[in-house]
C-alpha cells in the first residue's frame, strides 16, 4: 500500500481531518520535495552552461546572464544541481524558451528576449528542482519525444534515461571537464581540533577582518600540522604483531614507543630533561628566536643544533618546526623584560637548547583521504578520514572519485578510437612572460608555431601563461609603465595569437598574474603584495578575448567536435582541476626561493665555500633523485638530456621539501608576505595536490616528485644572454610528470 501523504496527528491543533485524504489512482497527490538553496558560483556552473547553451543549442551566454542563471539554479535546485542533473534540465528549458521568444545568438538581458521574464515564469512551474511541465526531445533522434505522463515515476525514469544518453555524449572530451577555480571561490574551511574534521567557516569574508581572524590563521595551521604529524608512523606506539605477520622496514627516526610531543607549558619544573617540541618559529621583540604553540612560548637557542637531514630544507620564522633538545630553567626569561610574568599562555622562563631541528614530515594525498597506498616498502593503512571533505567545491574524493574515474576511462577510450596515435593530455606551462620585451613576443610566436604544426592528438589542451607580464611595475607616473602601455602589450599578444586560430579553437589559455601586474602593483610598486591576488582586470584583456571569439566564429564546428577554445583570466594562486578531484593542480606565482634565502635561519652545516653541496655531498638517495628523468632538461636540437648543476638540484629539492612539508604556499610572517586572513584556505596545500606549478623566476627550471606531488617550476621563458633560448614545461596529466623543454628562437 502507498504511504499516507497526510499522516494522522495526536493533536487537534494540527487540523487533521477526520477522514484523511488518501492517495488513489483518480486523485494523486504530488510529493513536494523541499529544496535548500545554496550559493552557486558562476564559475562552477560555467561547464554545464557551456555544454547546454553552446554545444547543444548553438547559443553564447554572457557573463551577466551566467551570473543570473547561477543564482536561479542555486536557489531552485539546491545541492542536487549536479548529482541529480537538475541544473542541466533547467538550463535546457531556458535555452528552448529563449529560442521560442526570438532571442538572438547571445543570451543577454535585453537582446531580443527577456531572460528575467523567462526565469520568473519558470520559477512558478518548478517543484522539487524540476520544471513541472517538462517536455524535451533529442535533437539527434528527432523522432523521439517525451510528453507529460500521468505517472510521475514514468516521467522520472524517462528523464533519467535522456540525461544518461546526454552525459554519454557530453563527457567524451577531456577538455570539457576542466575547471579553473579562483582563490576567492575556494571553500573556506577551518580545522576543528575537537571533532578532528574540517568545517566551513560561518562568517562572511572581509578585506578588513577583526584581529581575531589573525589568531585563527596561525592556530588553524598549527592544528592541521599537528594532526597530520600524530598520524605519522614515527609517532605511533607499537602494539605488537601476531605470528604470521611480517614487519616492514621501520623508519630510521622511529622507536618502539614512538616519538611523543611535549607542550611548551609542561616544561615548567623539568629543567635538564630532553623533550620534543612542535611550534611556530618566530622572532621575539628582542631579536632572539622563540618557539610558540597553543600553550605558551619559550626562548630558543640553536647554536649547536643540527638540521635533519642536513641542508635538506629551509627553516625560517613563520614556519612550524620540530625541535629536539634540552630545557634549561632560569629565574627570568632570557632577554625579556617580562620578568616573572610566565606560565601557561605566556612566555616560559628559561631557554630550550636545540639539538636537532627539522620540519614536520609530509603526508601523501592518498593517506590524507584514507585510501590504501601500495609502495615499495609495503602498504600504508593509516587513514586521514578526509575523503568526504570537499576542499575545492567540486565534490569530495569519496563522493565523486570513482564516478570521475569512470568518466575519464570513457573519455580516453573515445579519444583513442578517434585518433591514430594515443591521445596525451598535455599542458604547456610558461612563466615570466614579459610582453614588454620583444624577445618574449618572438619566443611566444616560435612556441605557438611549434605546437601548431603538430597533430591534434599531440597538441597541449591547455596553455598556462604566468606573469609577470611586464618587467616594470604597472603604475602611473614615476617613469613606470602605465595602464595605457600595459593594454598595448596585451594587444600585441592578441596579434600573435591571431596568427594561430587553430590553437585558439581547440585549446584553453589560462593567464595568472604576478606582483608587477595590475592593480596590486599600483600601490605595492612591485613589492610583495597581499595574496591571494585577483585576476587581471578585463579592461586590459578585451582584445585577447575578441581574438578568441573571432577564431571560434570562423570554425564550422559540428556538434561532436568538442568544446570551443577559451581564454580564462584567473587569480594568483588558483587551482586547475581535470575530472573533478582526480587531477588537482595548484598554480602560484612568487619568487619564494629568494625570500627563503633571505629570511632562513643559519644552521651550521658541512658545506663547501660556495654554500652549496657538491656531488660528493649528496647521499645515494639524493644522487638517484638528481639523475631521475624528470629532473633532466631535454634539448630538442641535440636530443641530449643534460643534468643540471648539483647546486641547482639541491636548491630545487630544498624548495620543494620546504613548501610541501609546511603545507602552505606562504610559510612566512605577515610582515614578509601579507596574506588576506579570510582567504587563507586558497594557500593551503593539505591534502597535497597531484601537481604544483611553483613559478619562481629566481630559481632554475625543474620538475620533481615529492610524496606523490609533482612540483614544476618553468623559470623564465627567455634566458638572458647572447643565445636566444626559451624554456618551458610540458606536463603530462595522466602520467603526472613534467619535462623541461628548451628551444632556440
Amino acid at each position: 500500500m502507498d504511504s499516507d501523504p497526510v499522516p494522522p496527528s495526536s493533536s487537534p491543533g494540527f487540523g487533521t481531518p477526520v477522514h484523511p485524504l488518501r492517495k488513489s489512482k483518480h486523485n494523486p497527490l504530488p510529493m513536494m520535495t523541499s529544496i535548500l538553496p545554496i550559493l552557486l558560483p558562476p564559475s562552477t556552473l560555467r561547464p554545464v552552461a557551456f555544454r547546454t547553451f553552446t554545444r547543444k543549442h548553438n547559443l553564447t551566454i554572457s557573463s551577466s546572464a551566467l551570473h543570473t542563471l547561477a543564482t536561479f539554479v542555486g536557489k531552485n535546485c539546491g545541492s542536487g544541481w549536479r548529482e541529480e542533473g537538475l541544473a542541466e534540465r533547467v538550463l535546457d528549458e531556458v535555452a528552448k524558451s529563449w529560442k521560442r521568444a526570438g532571442g538572438g545568438v547571445i543570451v543577454e538581458e535585453g537582446k531580443g528576449a527577456s531572460l528575467k521574464a523567462i526565469l520568473r515564469t519558470m520559477e512558478g512551474n518548478m517543484s522539487g528542482g524540476r520544471v513541472a511541465n517538462w517536455r524535451a526531445s533529442t535533437a539527434d533522434e528527432g523522432s523521439m519525444s517525451i510528453t507529460n505522463q500521468n505517472s510521475s515515476d514514468t516521467h522520472s525514469l524517462a528523464a533519467q534515461d535522456i540525461k544518461g544518453r546526454k552525459d554519454t555524449e557530453l563527457s567524451l572530451y577531456p577538455r570539457s571537464w576542466i575547471n579553473v577555480i579562483e582563490a576567492f571561490s575556494i571553500p573556506r574551511l577551518t580545522y576543528n581540533a575537537d571533532k578532528k574534521y574540517f568545517e566551513v567557516v560561518n562568517f562572511d569574508p572581509s578585506l578588513f577582518p577583526p584581529p581575531l581572524r589573525n589568531i585563527m590563521l596561525f592556530r588553524d595551521r598549527y592544528n592541521i600540522v599537528c594532526q597530520r604529524l600524530l598520524r605519522n608512523e614515527s609517532f605511533q606506539t607499537s602494539m605488537g604483531l601476531s605470528d604470521g605477520l611480517s614487519l616492514h622496514q621501520p623508519s630510521p627516526f622511529a622507536t618502539k614507543q614512538g616519538y611523543r610531543l611535549t607542550p611548551i607549558a609542561n616544561l615548567l619544573g623539568r629543567s635538564g630533561t630532553s623533550h620534543l617540541l612542535l611550534g611556530l618559529l618566530s622572532v621575539s621583540p628582542t631579536g632572539d628566536l622563540s618557539l610558540s604553540d597553543l600553550t605558551g612560548s619559550i626562548s630558543l637557542e640553536l647554536n649547536h643544533a643540527r638540521m635533519v637531514p642536513e641542508n635538506g630544507a629551509w627553516l625560517a620564522p613563520g614556519m612550524i618546526i620540530l625541535v629536539d633538545g634540552i630545557y634549561e630553567e632560569e629565574e627570568n626569561i632570557k632577554g625579556s623584560s617580562l620578568g616573572g610574568n610566565s606560565g601557561i599562555g605566556g612566555a616560559i622562563g628559561g631557554r630550550f637548547v636545540g639539538v636537532s631541528i627539522c620540519g614536520p614530515p609530509c603526508e601523501r594525498r592518498e593517506t590524507s583521504f584514507g585510501m590504501n597506498v601500495r609502495e615499495s616498502r609495503g602498504e600504508v593503512n593509516s587513514s586521514g578520514g578526509l575523503g568526504w571533505v570537499d576542499f575545492l567545491g567540486l565534490g569530495s574524493e569519496r563522493a565523486q572519485g570513482s564516478r570521475m574515474r569512470q568518466i575519464q576511462a570513457r573519455c580516453l577510450e573515445y579519444m583513442r578510437d578517434g585518433f591514430e596515435s594515443p591521445c596525451r593530455l598535455k599542458i604547456a606551462i610558461m612563466s615570466e612572460v614579459n610582453l614588454d620585451d620583444m624577445k618574449t613576443v618572438d619566443a611566444l610566436r616560435k612556441l605557438f608555431n611549434l605546437y601548431n604544426d603538430l597533430p591534434l592528438a599531440e597538441r597541449p589542451m591547455v596553455f598556462i601563461l604566468i606573469g609577470n607580464f611586464v618587467q616594470k611595475t604597472t603604475i602611473n607616473g614615476s617613469g613606470k609603465a602605465g595602464s595605457i602601455e600595459y593594454k598595448e602589450y596585451f594587444d600585441s599578444l592578441a596579434g600573435v595569437l591571431s596568427d594561430f586560430p587553430y590553437l585558439l579553437q581547440h585549446s584553453t589559455f589560462i593567464f595568472v598574474p604576478g606582483d608587477s601586474d595590475p592593480w596590486s602593483s599600483a600601490f605595492a610598486a612591485g613589492a610583495a603584495s597581499p595574496v591571494p591576488r585577483p585576476a587581471i582586470p578585463g579592461l586590459f584583456t578585451s582584445r585577447v578575448k575578441r581574438v578568441f571569439a573571432m577564431a571560434n566564429s570562423e570554425l564550422d564546428r559540428p556538434q561532436s567536435s568538442g568544446p570551443i577554445g577559451e581564454a580564462i583570466w584567473t587569480s594568483n594562486p588558483s587551482r586547475l582541476t581535470l575530472f573533478g578531484p582526480i587531477h588537482d593542480i595548484a598554480i602560484f606565482r612568487d619568487d619564494i626561493s629568494g625570500r627563503l634565502r633571505r629570511s632562513a635561519v643559519n644552521i651550521k652545516q658541512d658545506v663547501d665555500n660556495t654554500g652549496a653541496a657538491t656531488e660528493e655531498d649528496l647521499n645515494p638517495q639524493d644522487q638517484m633523485i638528481s639523475a631521475a628523468p624528470e629532473d633532466r632538461t631535454e634539448n630538442p636540437r641535440t636530443g641530449v638530456n643534460t643534468l643540471p648543476a648539483p647546486s641547482a638540484v639541491l636548491t630545487a629539492r630544498k624548495l620543494v621539501k620546504t613548501i610541501l612539508d609546511q603545507g602552505t604556499l606562504s610559510p612566512f610572517p605577515l610582515s614578509l608576505r601579507p596574506v588576506l586572513w579570510d582567504y587563507v584556505s586558497s594557500l593551503q596545500l593539505y591534502p597535497l595536490p597531484t601537481g604544483l606549478i611553483l613559478a619562481d623566476a629566481e630559481a632554475e627550471p625543474f620538475c620533481m616528485t615529492y610524496e606523490g606531488c609533482h612540483v614544476m617550476n618553468p623559470g623564465k621563458l627567455t634566458s638572458e644572454g647572447e643565445l636566444s633560448c626559451m624554456r618551458w614545461i610540458e606536463y603530462d596529466v595522466l602520467k603526472n610528470r613534467g619535462k623541461v623543454r628548451e628551444e632556440s628562437y
